[in-house]
């Protein structure tokens, strides 16, 4: 399944790197959430593909109706993960296909066109870049951990949310090597599970946003949970940390000050 999926998956990454290199018309969602027609391209490629290959799985999938879908054997879709960054040309931007049997994560993609990097996961497998085996870094040190997070969409229009964020840079900024913010939490689980970042956290996520990245960063041996350190629930949780493993207890500490 998993060499299929990679090869439909690369089918698509060519509507959304003509869509990069090309003049946008931009739509809204809400204040900050974007959309183009390249998300919808991208995605309604994909589940034209996948609903024929793998009949097996229902599809779940940001910019369609999900309400009637039921989550257990499917395949959960970000056509373009990092909207924004894809609209002002920056390259941190990529499709996140995650496949989940019996609401557990199988197989993991995360392709990012622009910089032809594709990571890749099967559970039990271990992850991959480009074929290159990945491997959480080995950094124990929470002072010497470089953090990467993301800002909610939220952070328009509810100051709740936006005082949360604000309040968590100020208490974890003294305590790490630095705070990064790339604007793809799909690429960001993938910088973990690479040893760029030793941890990641972000609030108000989509299922879509994580699906992927979750199974590619514990099969290089991060782990990912919730901001109380309990097993992450996809379509529940309003945050997720994801870590190395090394320093999560610490992070979780640092992050409920």
């Amino acid at each position: 399944m998993k060499k299929e999926l990679i090869k439909i998956i690369k089918k698509a990454g060519k509507i959304l790197k003509k869509g990069y290199y090309s003049d946008k018309e931009v739509s809204l969602k809400a204040k900050k959430d974007l959309v183009t027609k390249y998300d919808v391209a991208v995605e309604e490629y994909l589940k034209k593909k996948f609903s024929k290959k793998f009949k097996e799985f229902n599809i779940i999938a940001e910019e369609s109706d999900n309400s009637s879908i039921e989550f257990n054997n499917s395949i959960i879709i970000d056509p373009i993960d990092g909207t924004t960054n894809f609209v002002n040309k920056v390259p941190h931007t990529a499709i996140s296909v995650g496949v989940y049997k019996d609401k557990k994560p199988y197989l993991a993609v995360v392709y990012n066109p622009i910089l032809d990097e594709l990571y890749e996961a099967k559970i039990g497998c271990g992850a991959y870049l480009n074929g290159k085996k990945l491997e959480v870094s080995q950094e124990d040190n929470f002072q010497k951990a470089l953090i990467a997070t993301g800002f909610p969409y939220s952070s328009g229009t509810d100051s709740d949310d936006l005082n949360d964020v604000i309040k968590k840079i100020k208490d974890i900024l003294p305590l790490c090597q630095d705070i990064r913010r790339l604007g793809s939490a799909s690429i960001d689980l993938c910088m973990v599970a690479k040893g760029v970042f030793e941890g990641y956290y972000e609030m108000n996520l989509k299922a879509w946003d994580v699906s992927a990245g979750i199974l590619i960063l514990t099969e290089a041996g991060g782990k990912v949970t919730n901001i109380e350190g309990d097993e992450y629930k996809l379509f529940e949780d309003k945050y997720i940390v994801a870590t190395n493993s090394k320093i999560h207890e610490e992070f979780i500490k640092n992050l409920n000050l």
